[in-house]
């Protein structure tokens, strides 16, 4: 279950964030981004322009992100939208931080699937890591989620830290992952076991000879 969170002091948040604005560069993907939807239509926009807004705050912090509420805000008037709208999207999906967080924002899945597979153990490598769920480490680097299903079952369990998944967990290789952010290193994304996409352990039992290329099976099976 997702863990509820702790809003920073409104004055102090609006004394830090109150004057925020695109950068030019996010200015133009902004731009870019209404230019999808129809006109009349610019509140649809809302998910990617929140989205940008939290990574441009995670660039200004050097975290992964948060949506201040007057970024939330400003959103919504570059939208032409009520607040509480953009407010409403923000607070509905885990993927928009309402607090700050640390530089990697590690979310262990703890649904049926990887809960099965040993997210207790991924749970108990982070705490003896010293993070702990819903809140920032003492050196800014790593805040701790519980969520629900990140979509990875096959390769359950897992977590997803900012923008990449790390699959196939135990206790050993999910101290390797924290160690190695830790360390200003940057692990390979997806299985820690070396699996291909969500391909059994192993290696593939069909369709082999489509592993590294096309391949045209219908002579064969003609």
């Amino acid at each position: 279950m997702a863990d509820a969170v702790q809003i920073p002091d409104e004055a102090e948040t609006r004394a830090r964030w109150g004057q925020f604005a695109w950068t030019a560069e996010n200015a133009d993907a902004a731009k870019e981004i209404i230019g999808r939807y129809p006109p009349g239509r610019q509140m649809s926009a809302v998910m990617p322009l929140l989205d940008l807004a939290q990574r441009q705050v995670g660039v200004e912090t050097n975290t992964q992100g948060w949506l201040p509420i007057p970024v939330i805000e400003f959103v919504a008037r570059a939208l032409d939208m009520p607040f509480i709208r953009a407010y409403e999207v923000a607070t509905f999906y885990t993927m928009y931080n309402l607090a700050p967080v640390g530089r990697y924002h590690v979310q262990v899945c703890g649904t049926t699937p990887c809960q099965l597979r040993g997210s207790d153990d991924v749970f108990r490598a982070c705490h003896d890591r010293g993070l702990k769920k819903g809140t920032v480490t003492a050196d800014g680097l790593f805040t701790l989620s519980e969520v629900e299903c990140l979509g990875v079952c096959a390769n359950a369990p897992m977590v997803q830290v900012n923008d990449d998944n790390y699959e196939d967990l135990d206790y050993d290789r999910t101290l390797a992952v924290i160690d190695a952010l830790a360390k200003g290193e940057t692990p390979e994304p997806g299985s820690t076991i070396g699996r291909r996409a969500s391909v059994p352990e192993g290696g593939p039992t069909t369709l082999q000879a489509m592993v590294d290329e096309n391949h045209d099976y219908r002579g064969e099976w003609a």
